[in-house]
């Protein structure tokens, strides 16, 4: 689902990769659909990269995506454009143990308005993925027995 979605530091909103170019990358604007050239210089990010930081571990942009989605019964999160305190508090709720020190409200500001872009494009599909995860995880289950485990129990 993100992988495909690219930041680019220095332009507002979301892109979609189209082509390689000379120079950089040829990018659409989920927005409005305008093509432009990202210079080679520019420092681009498929959102599938991005994590926010908590107290233990990264948390990868798209669980933090999912947990405003359920916060938000499916809905639109707040505005970007909220007060630093408003998203700073918006955030614990979403994200409990985000680290406070490391995740700036600009941060909160880029990940509120990536997911409002994102919802109103309809491309946030969580239960798809969940399908997914599901279907793969019956498949690790019906795995074929190791025929070594099926020796040993019958030796016992």
């Amino acid at each position: 689902m993100l992988k495909d979605i690219l930041s680019i530091s220095g332009f507002g909103g979301l892109y979609k990769f189209i082509s390689q170019g000379r120079v950089g990358i040829i990018v659409e604007s989920l927005e409005d659909n305008k093509r432009m050239n990202a210079s080679a210089t520019a420092k681009i990010s498929a959102l599938e990269d991005i994590a926010i930081f908590t107290e233990t571990e990264d948390i990868p942009l798209k669980k933090v995506f999912k947990a405003i989605f359920e916060k938000e019964n499916k809905g639109v999160a707040i505005s970007h454009k909220s007060s630093g305190n408003e998203l700073k508090s918006y955030l614990a709720e979403v994200l409990p143990d985000y680290d406070r020190d490391r995740v700036y409200v600009s941060d909160i500001k880029k990940v509120i308005n990536w997911y409002n872009i994102l919802h109103k494009l309809e491309l946030l599909n969580f239960e798809e993925e969940d399908k997914t995860e599901d279907t793969e995880e019956v498949k690790e289950e019906k795995k074929p027995a190791d025929p070594k485990d099926e020796e040993k129990n019958s030796e016992e």
